[in-house]
């Protein structure tokens, strides 16, 4: 019991998401204090680091059979929280990130909300869909150029995190069209299961 416990929650891969979540932290912190006069390199530095434990959890857990259900959840959830990071980071400097942030939270909540409603209602969820997938690296490829660029002219900023925001939208109106199809697929099983019983 214990010992699948640990292997659950507490694998190497696993403590290499919760490391990534560290780490979203203390580059929020990292850059904060570089637009007070601190050295920018540490910004690149965090960012580097995690890139690459997100890189290496993965293949560690598949290599040495270290793939849990908790992990299938994490990765994606420190994923999240590292691109949020990101985006509040850059709202310090940019306040077109604003609407960003809040385009954000919005979409992660309702993909979040509606994931766990599905999971009481029984149904498994599956992977990131293609769509998200594409919206996921479109964000981090802007964001990191927007990061190792400091000195992009405004225009371009702004230029880049419009494009961001539609593919975010798009995004976000596919997964509620497929939401949308999981809970009425739920409840027209339900609706069956009940028909059968009486």
């Amino acid at each position: 019991m214990k010992e699948s416990f640990w292997q659950e929650y507490f694998s190497i891969p696993n403590i290499m998401g919760y490391f990534r979540i560290v780490l979203a932290v203390l580059y929020v912190w990292a850059f904060y204090m570089s637009l007070d006069g601190a050295p920018y390199w540490p910004v690149i530095a965090i960012i580097v680091v995690s890139g690459l434990t997100d890189f290496f959890d993965g293949k560690i857990a598949r290599k040495f059979h270290m793939v849990t259900d908790w992990g299938k959840m994490l990765d994606p959830i420190a994923d999240k929280v590292t691109i949020g990071a990101i985006i509040l980071s850059l709202m310090f400097k940019y306040k077109i990130m604003m609407p960003m942030i809040v385009l954000y939270i919005i979409k992660e909540g309702y993909m979040a909300l509606a994931g766990t409603l599905l999971i009481k209602k029984g149904h498994k969820i599956e992977g990131a869909k293609i769509y998200g997938k594409v919206c996921t690296f479109a964000t981090y490829l802007i964001l990191l150029a927007i990061l190792l660029i400091p000195d992009m002219s405004d225009g371009i900023v702004v230029r880049l995190i419009v494009i961001n925001m539609m593919v975010m939208v798009y995004a976000f109106v596919r997964y509620i069209i497929y939401y949308g199809k999981l809970f009425k697929e739920c409840s027209e099983n339900v609706g069956e299961m009940e028909s059968y019983k009486n």
